[in-house]
């Protein structure tokens, strides 16, 4: 009776992680930047004032900050053990990746660009004006204003599937 309803408890966690729901939200605008997992942790980019960046990880109500930057110079210690054979790379392929990118949903896609360059600005203009047509938000602007905001979201079951489906 124990094993059963560990074993159900176990499943039901597998299951959860497998529906839960992963956003990415990049907003040049606001300098807001995060990785989510709906309901377990959010992962924020922000500056910070002695060091350039500083990560904070929110999860399970605790916080925890991270300085990507400090790890950049410390040497790396070489390892003693010796390797035993040569390991071939897997690499992702095109195809696969493809899949990959079309299973993420688009949520918000907003850019805003100026180029410093008026004439050049003039040219990008009717690109610009056929691309708000067919999908997306962009604007051109003579204001020297540049934005970004991306809303990305994905389950992992689709990824998943993104890669087991031929």
């Amino acid at each position: 009776m124990l094993v059963s309803i560990i074993l159900l408890v176990i499943s039901a966690i597998i299951v959860y992680l497998l529906f839960v729901q992963l956003v990415l939200y990049i907003d040049t605008g606001t300098n807001e930047y995060y990785v989510r997992v709906k309901g377990l942790m959010k992962a924020n980019i922000m500056p910070h004032k002695e060091e350039l960046i500083q990560i904070r990880i929110r999860a399970f109500f605790m916080n925890f900050y991270f300085y990507p930057i400090n790890k950049i110079g410390t040497p790396i210690k070489p390892s003693t053990t010796k390797k035993l054979g040569i390991k071939k790379k897997r690499q992702l392929g095109f195809r696969k990746g493809l899949r990959l990118l079309r299973s993420f949903e688009v949520k918000r896609f907003y850019v805003e660009l100026d180029t410093g360059n008026c004439i050049t600005n003039a040219k990008l203009y009717p690109l610009f004006a056929l691309l708000n047509q067919k999908s997306g938000n962009f604007r051109i602007n003579f204001e020297g204003k540049n934005q970004l905001i991306l809303h990305l979201q994905n389950r992992p079951i689709h990824i998943l599937k993104s890669f087991i489906n031929f």
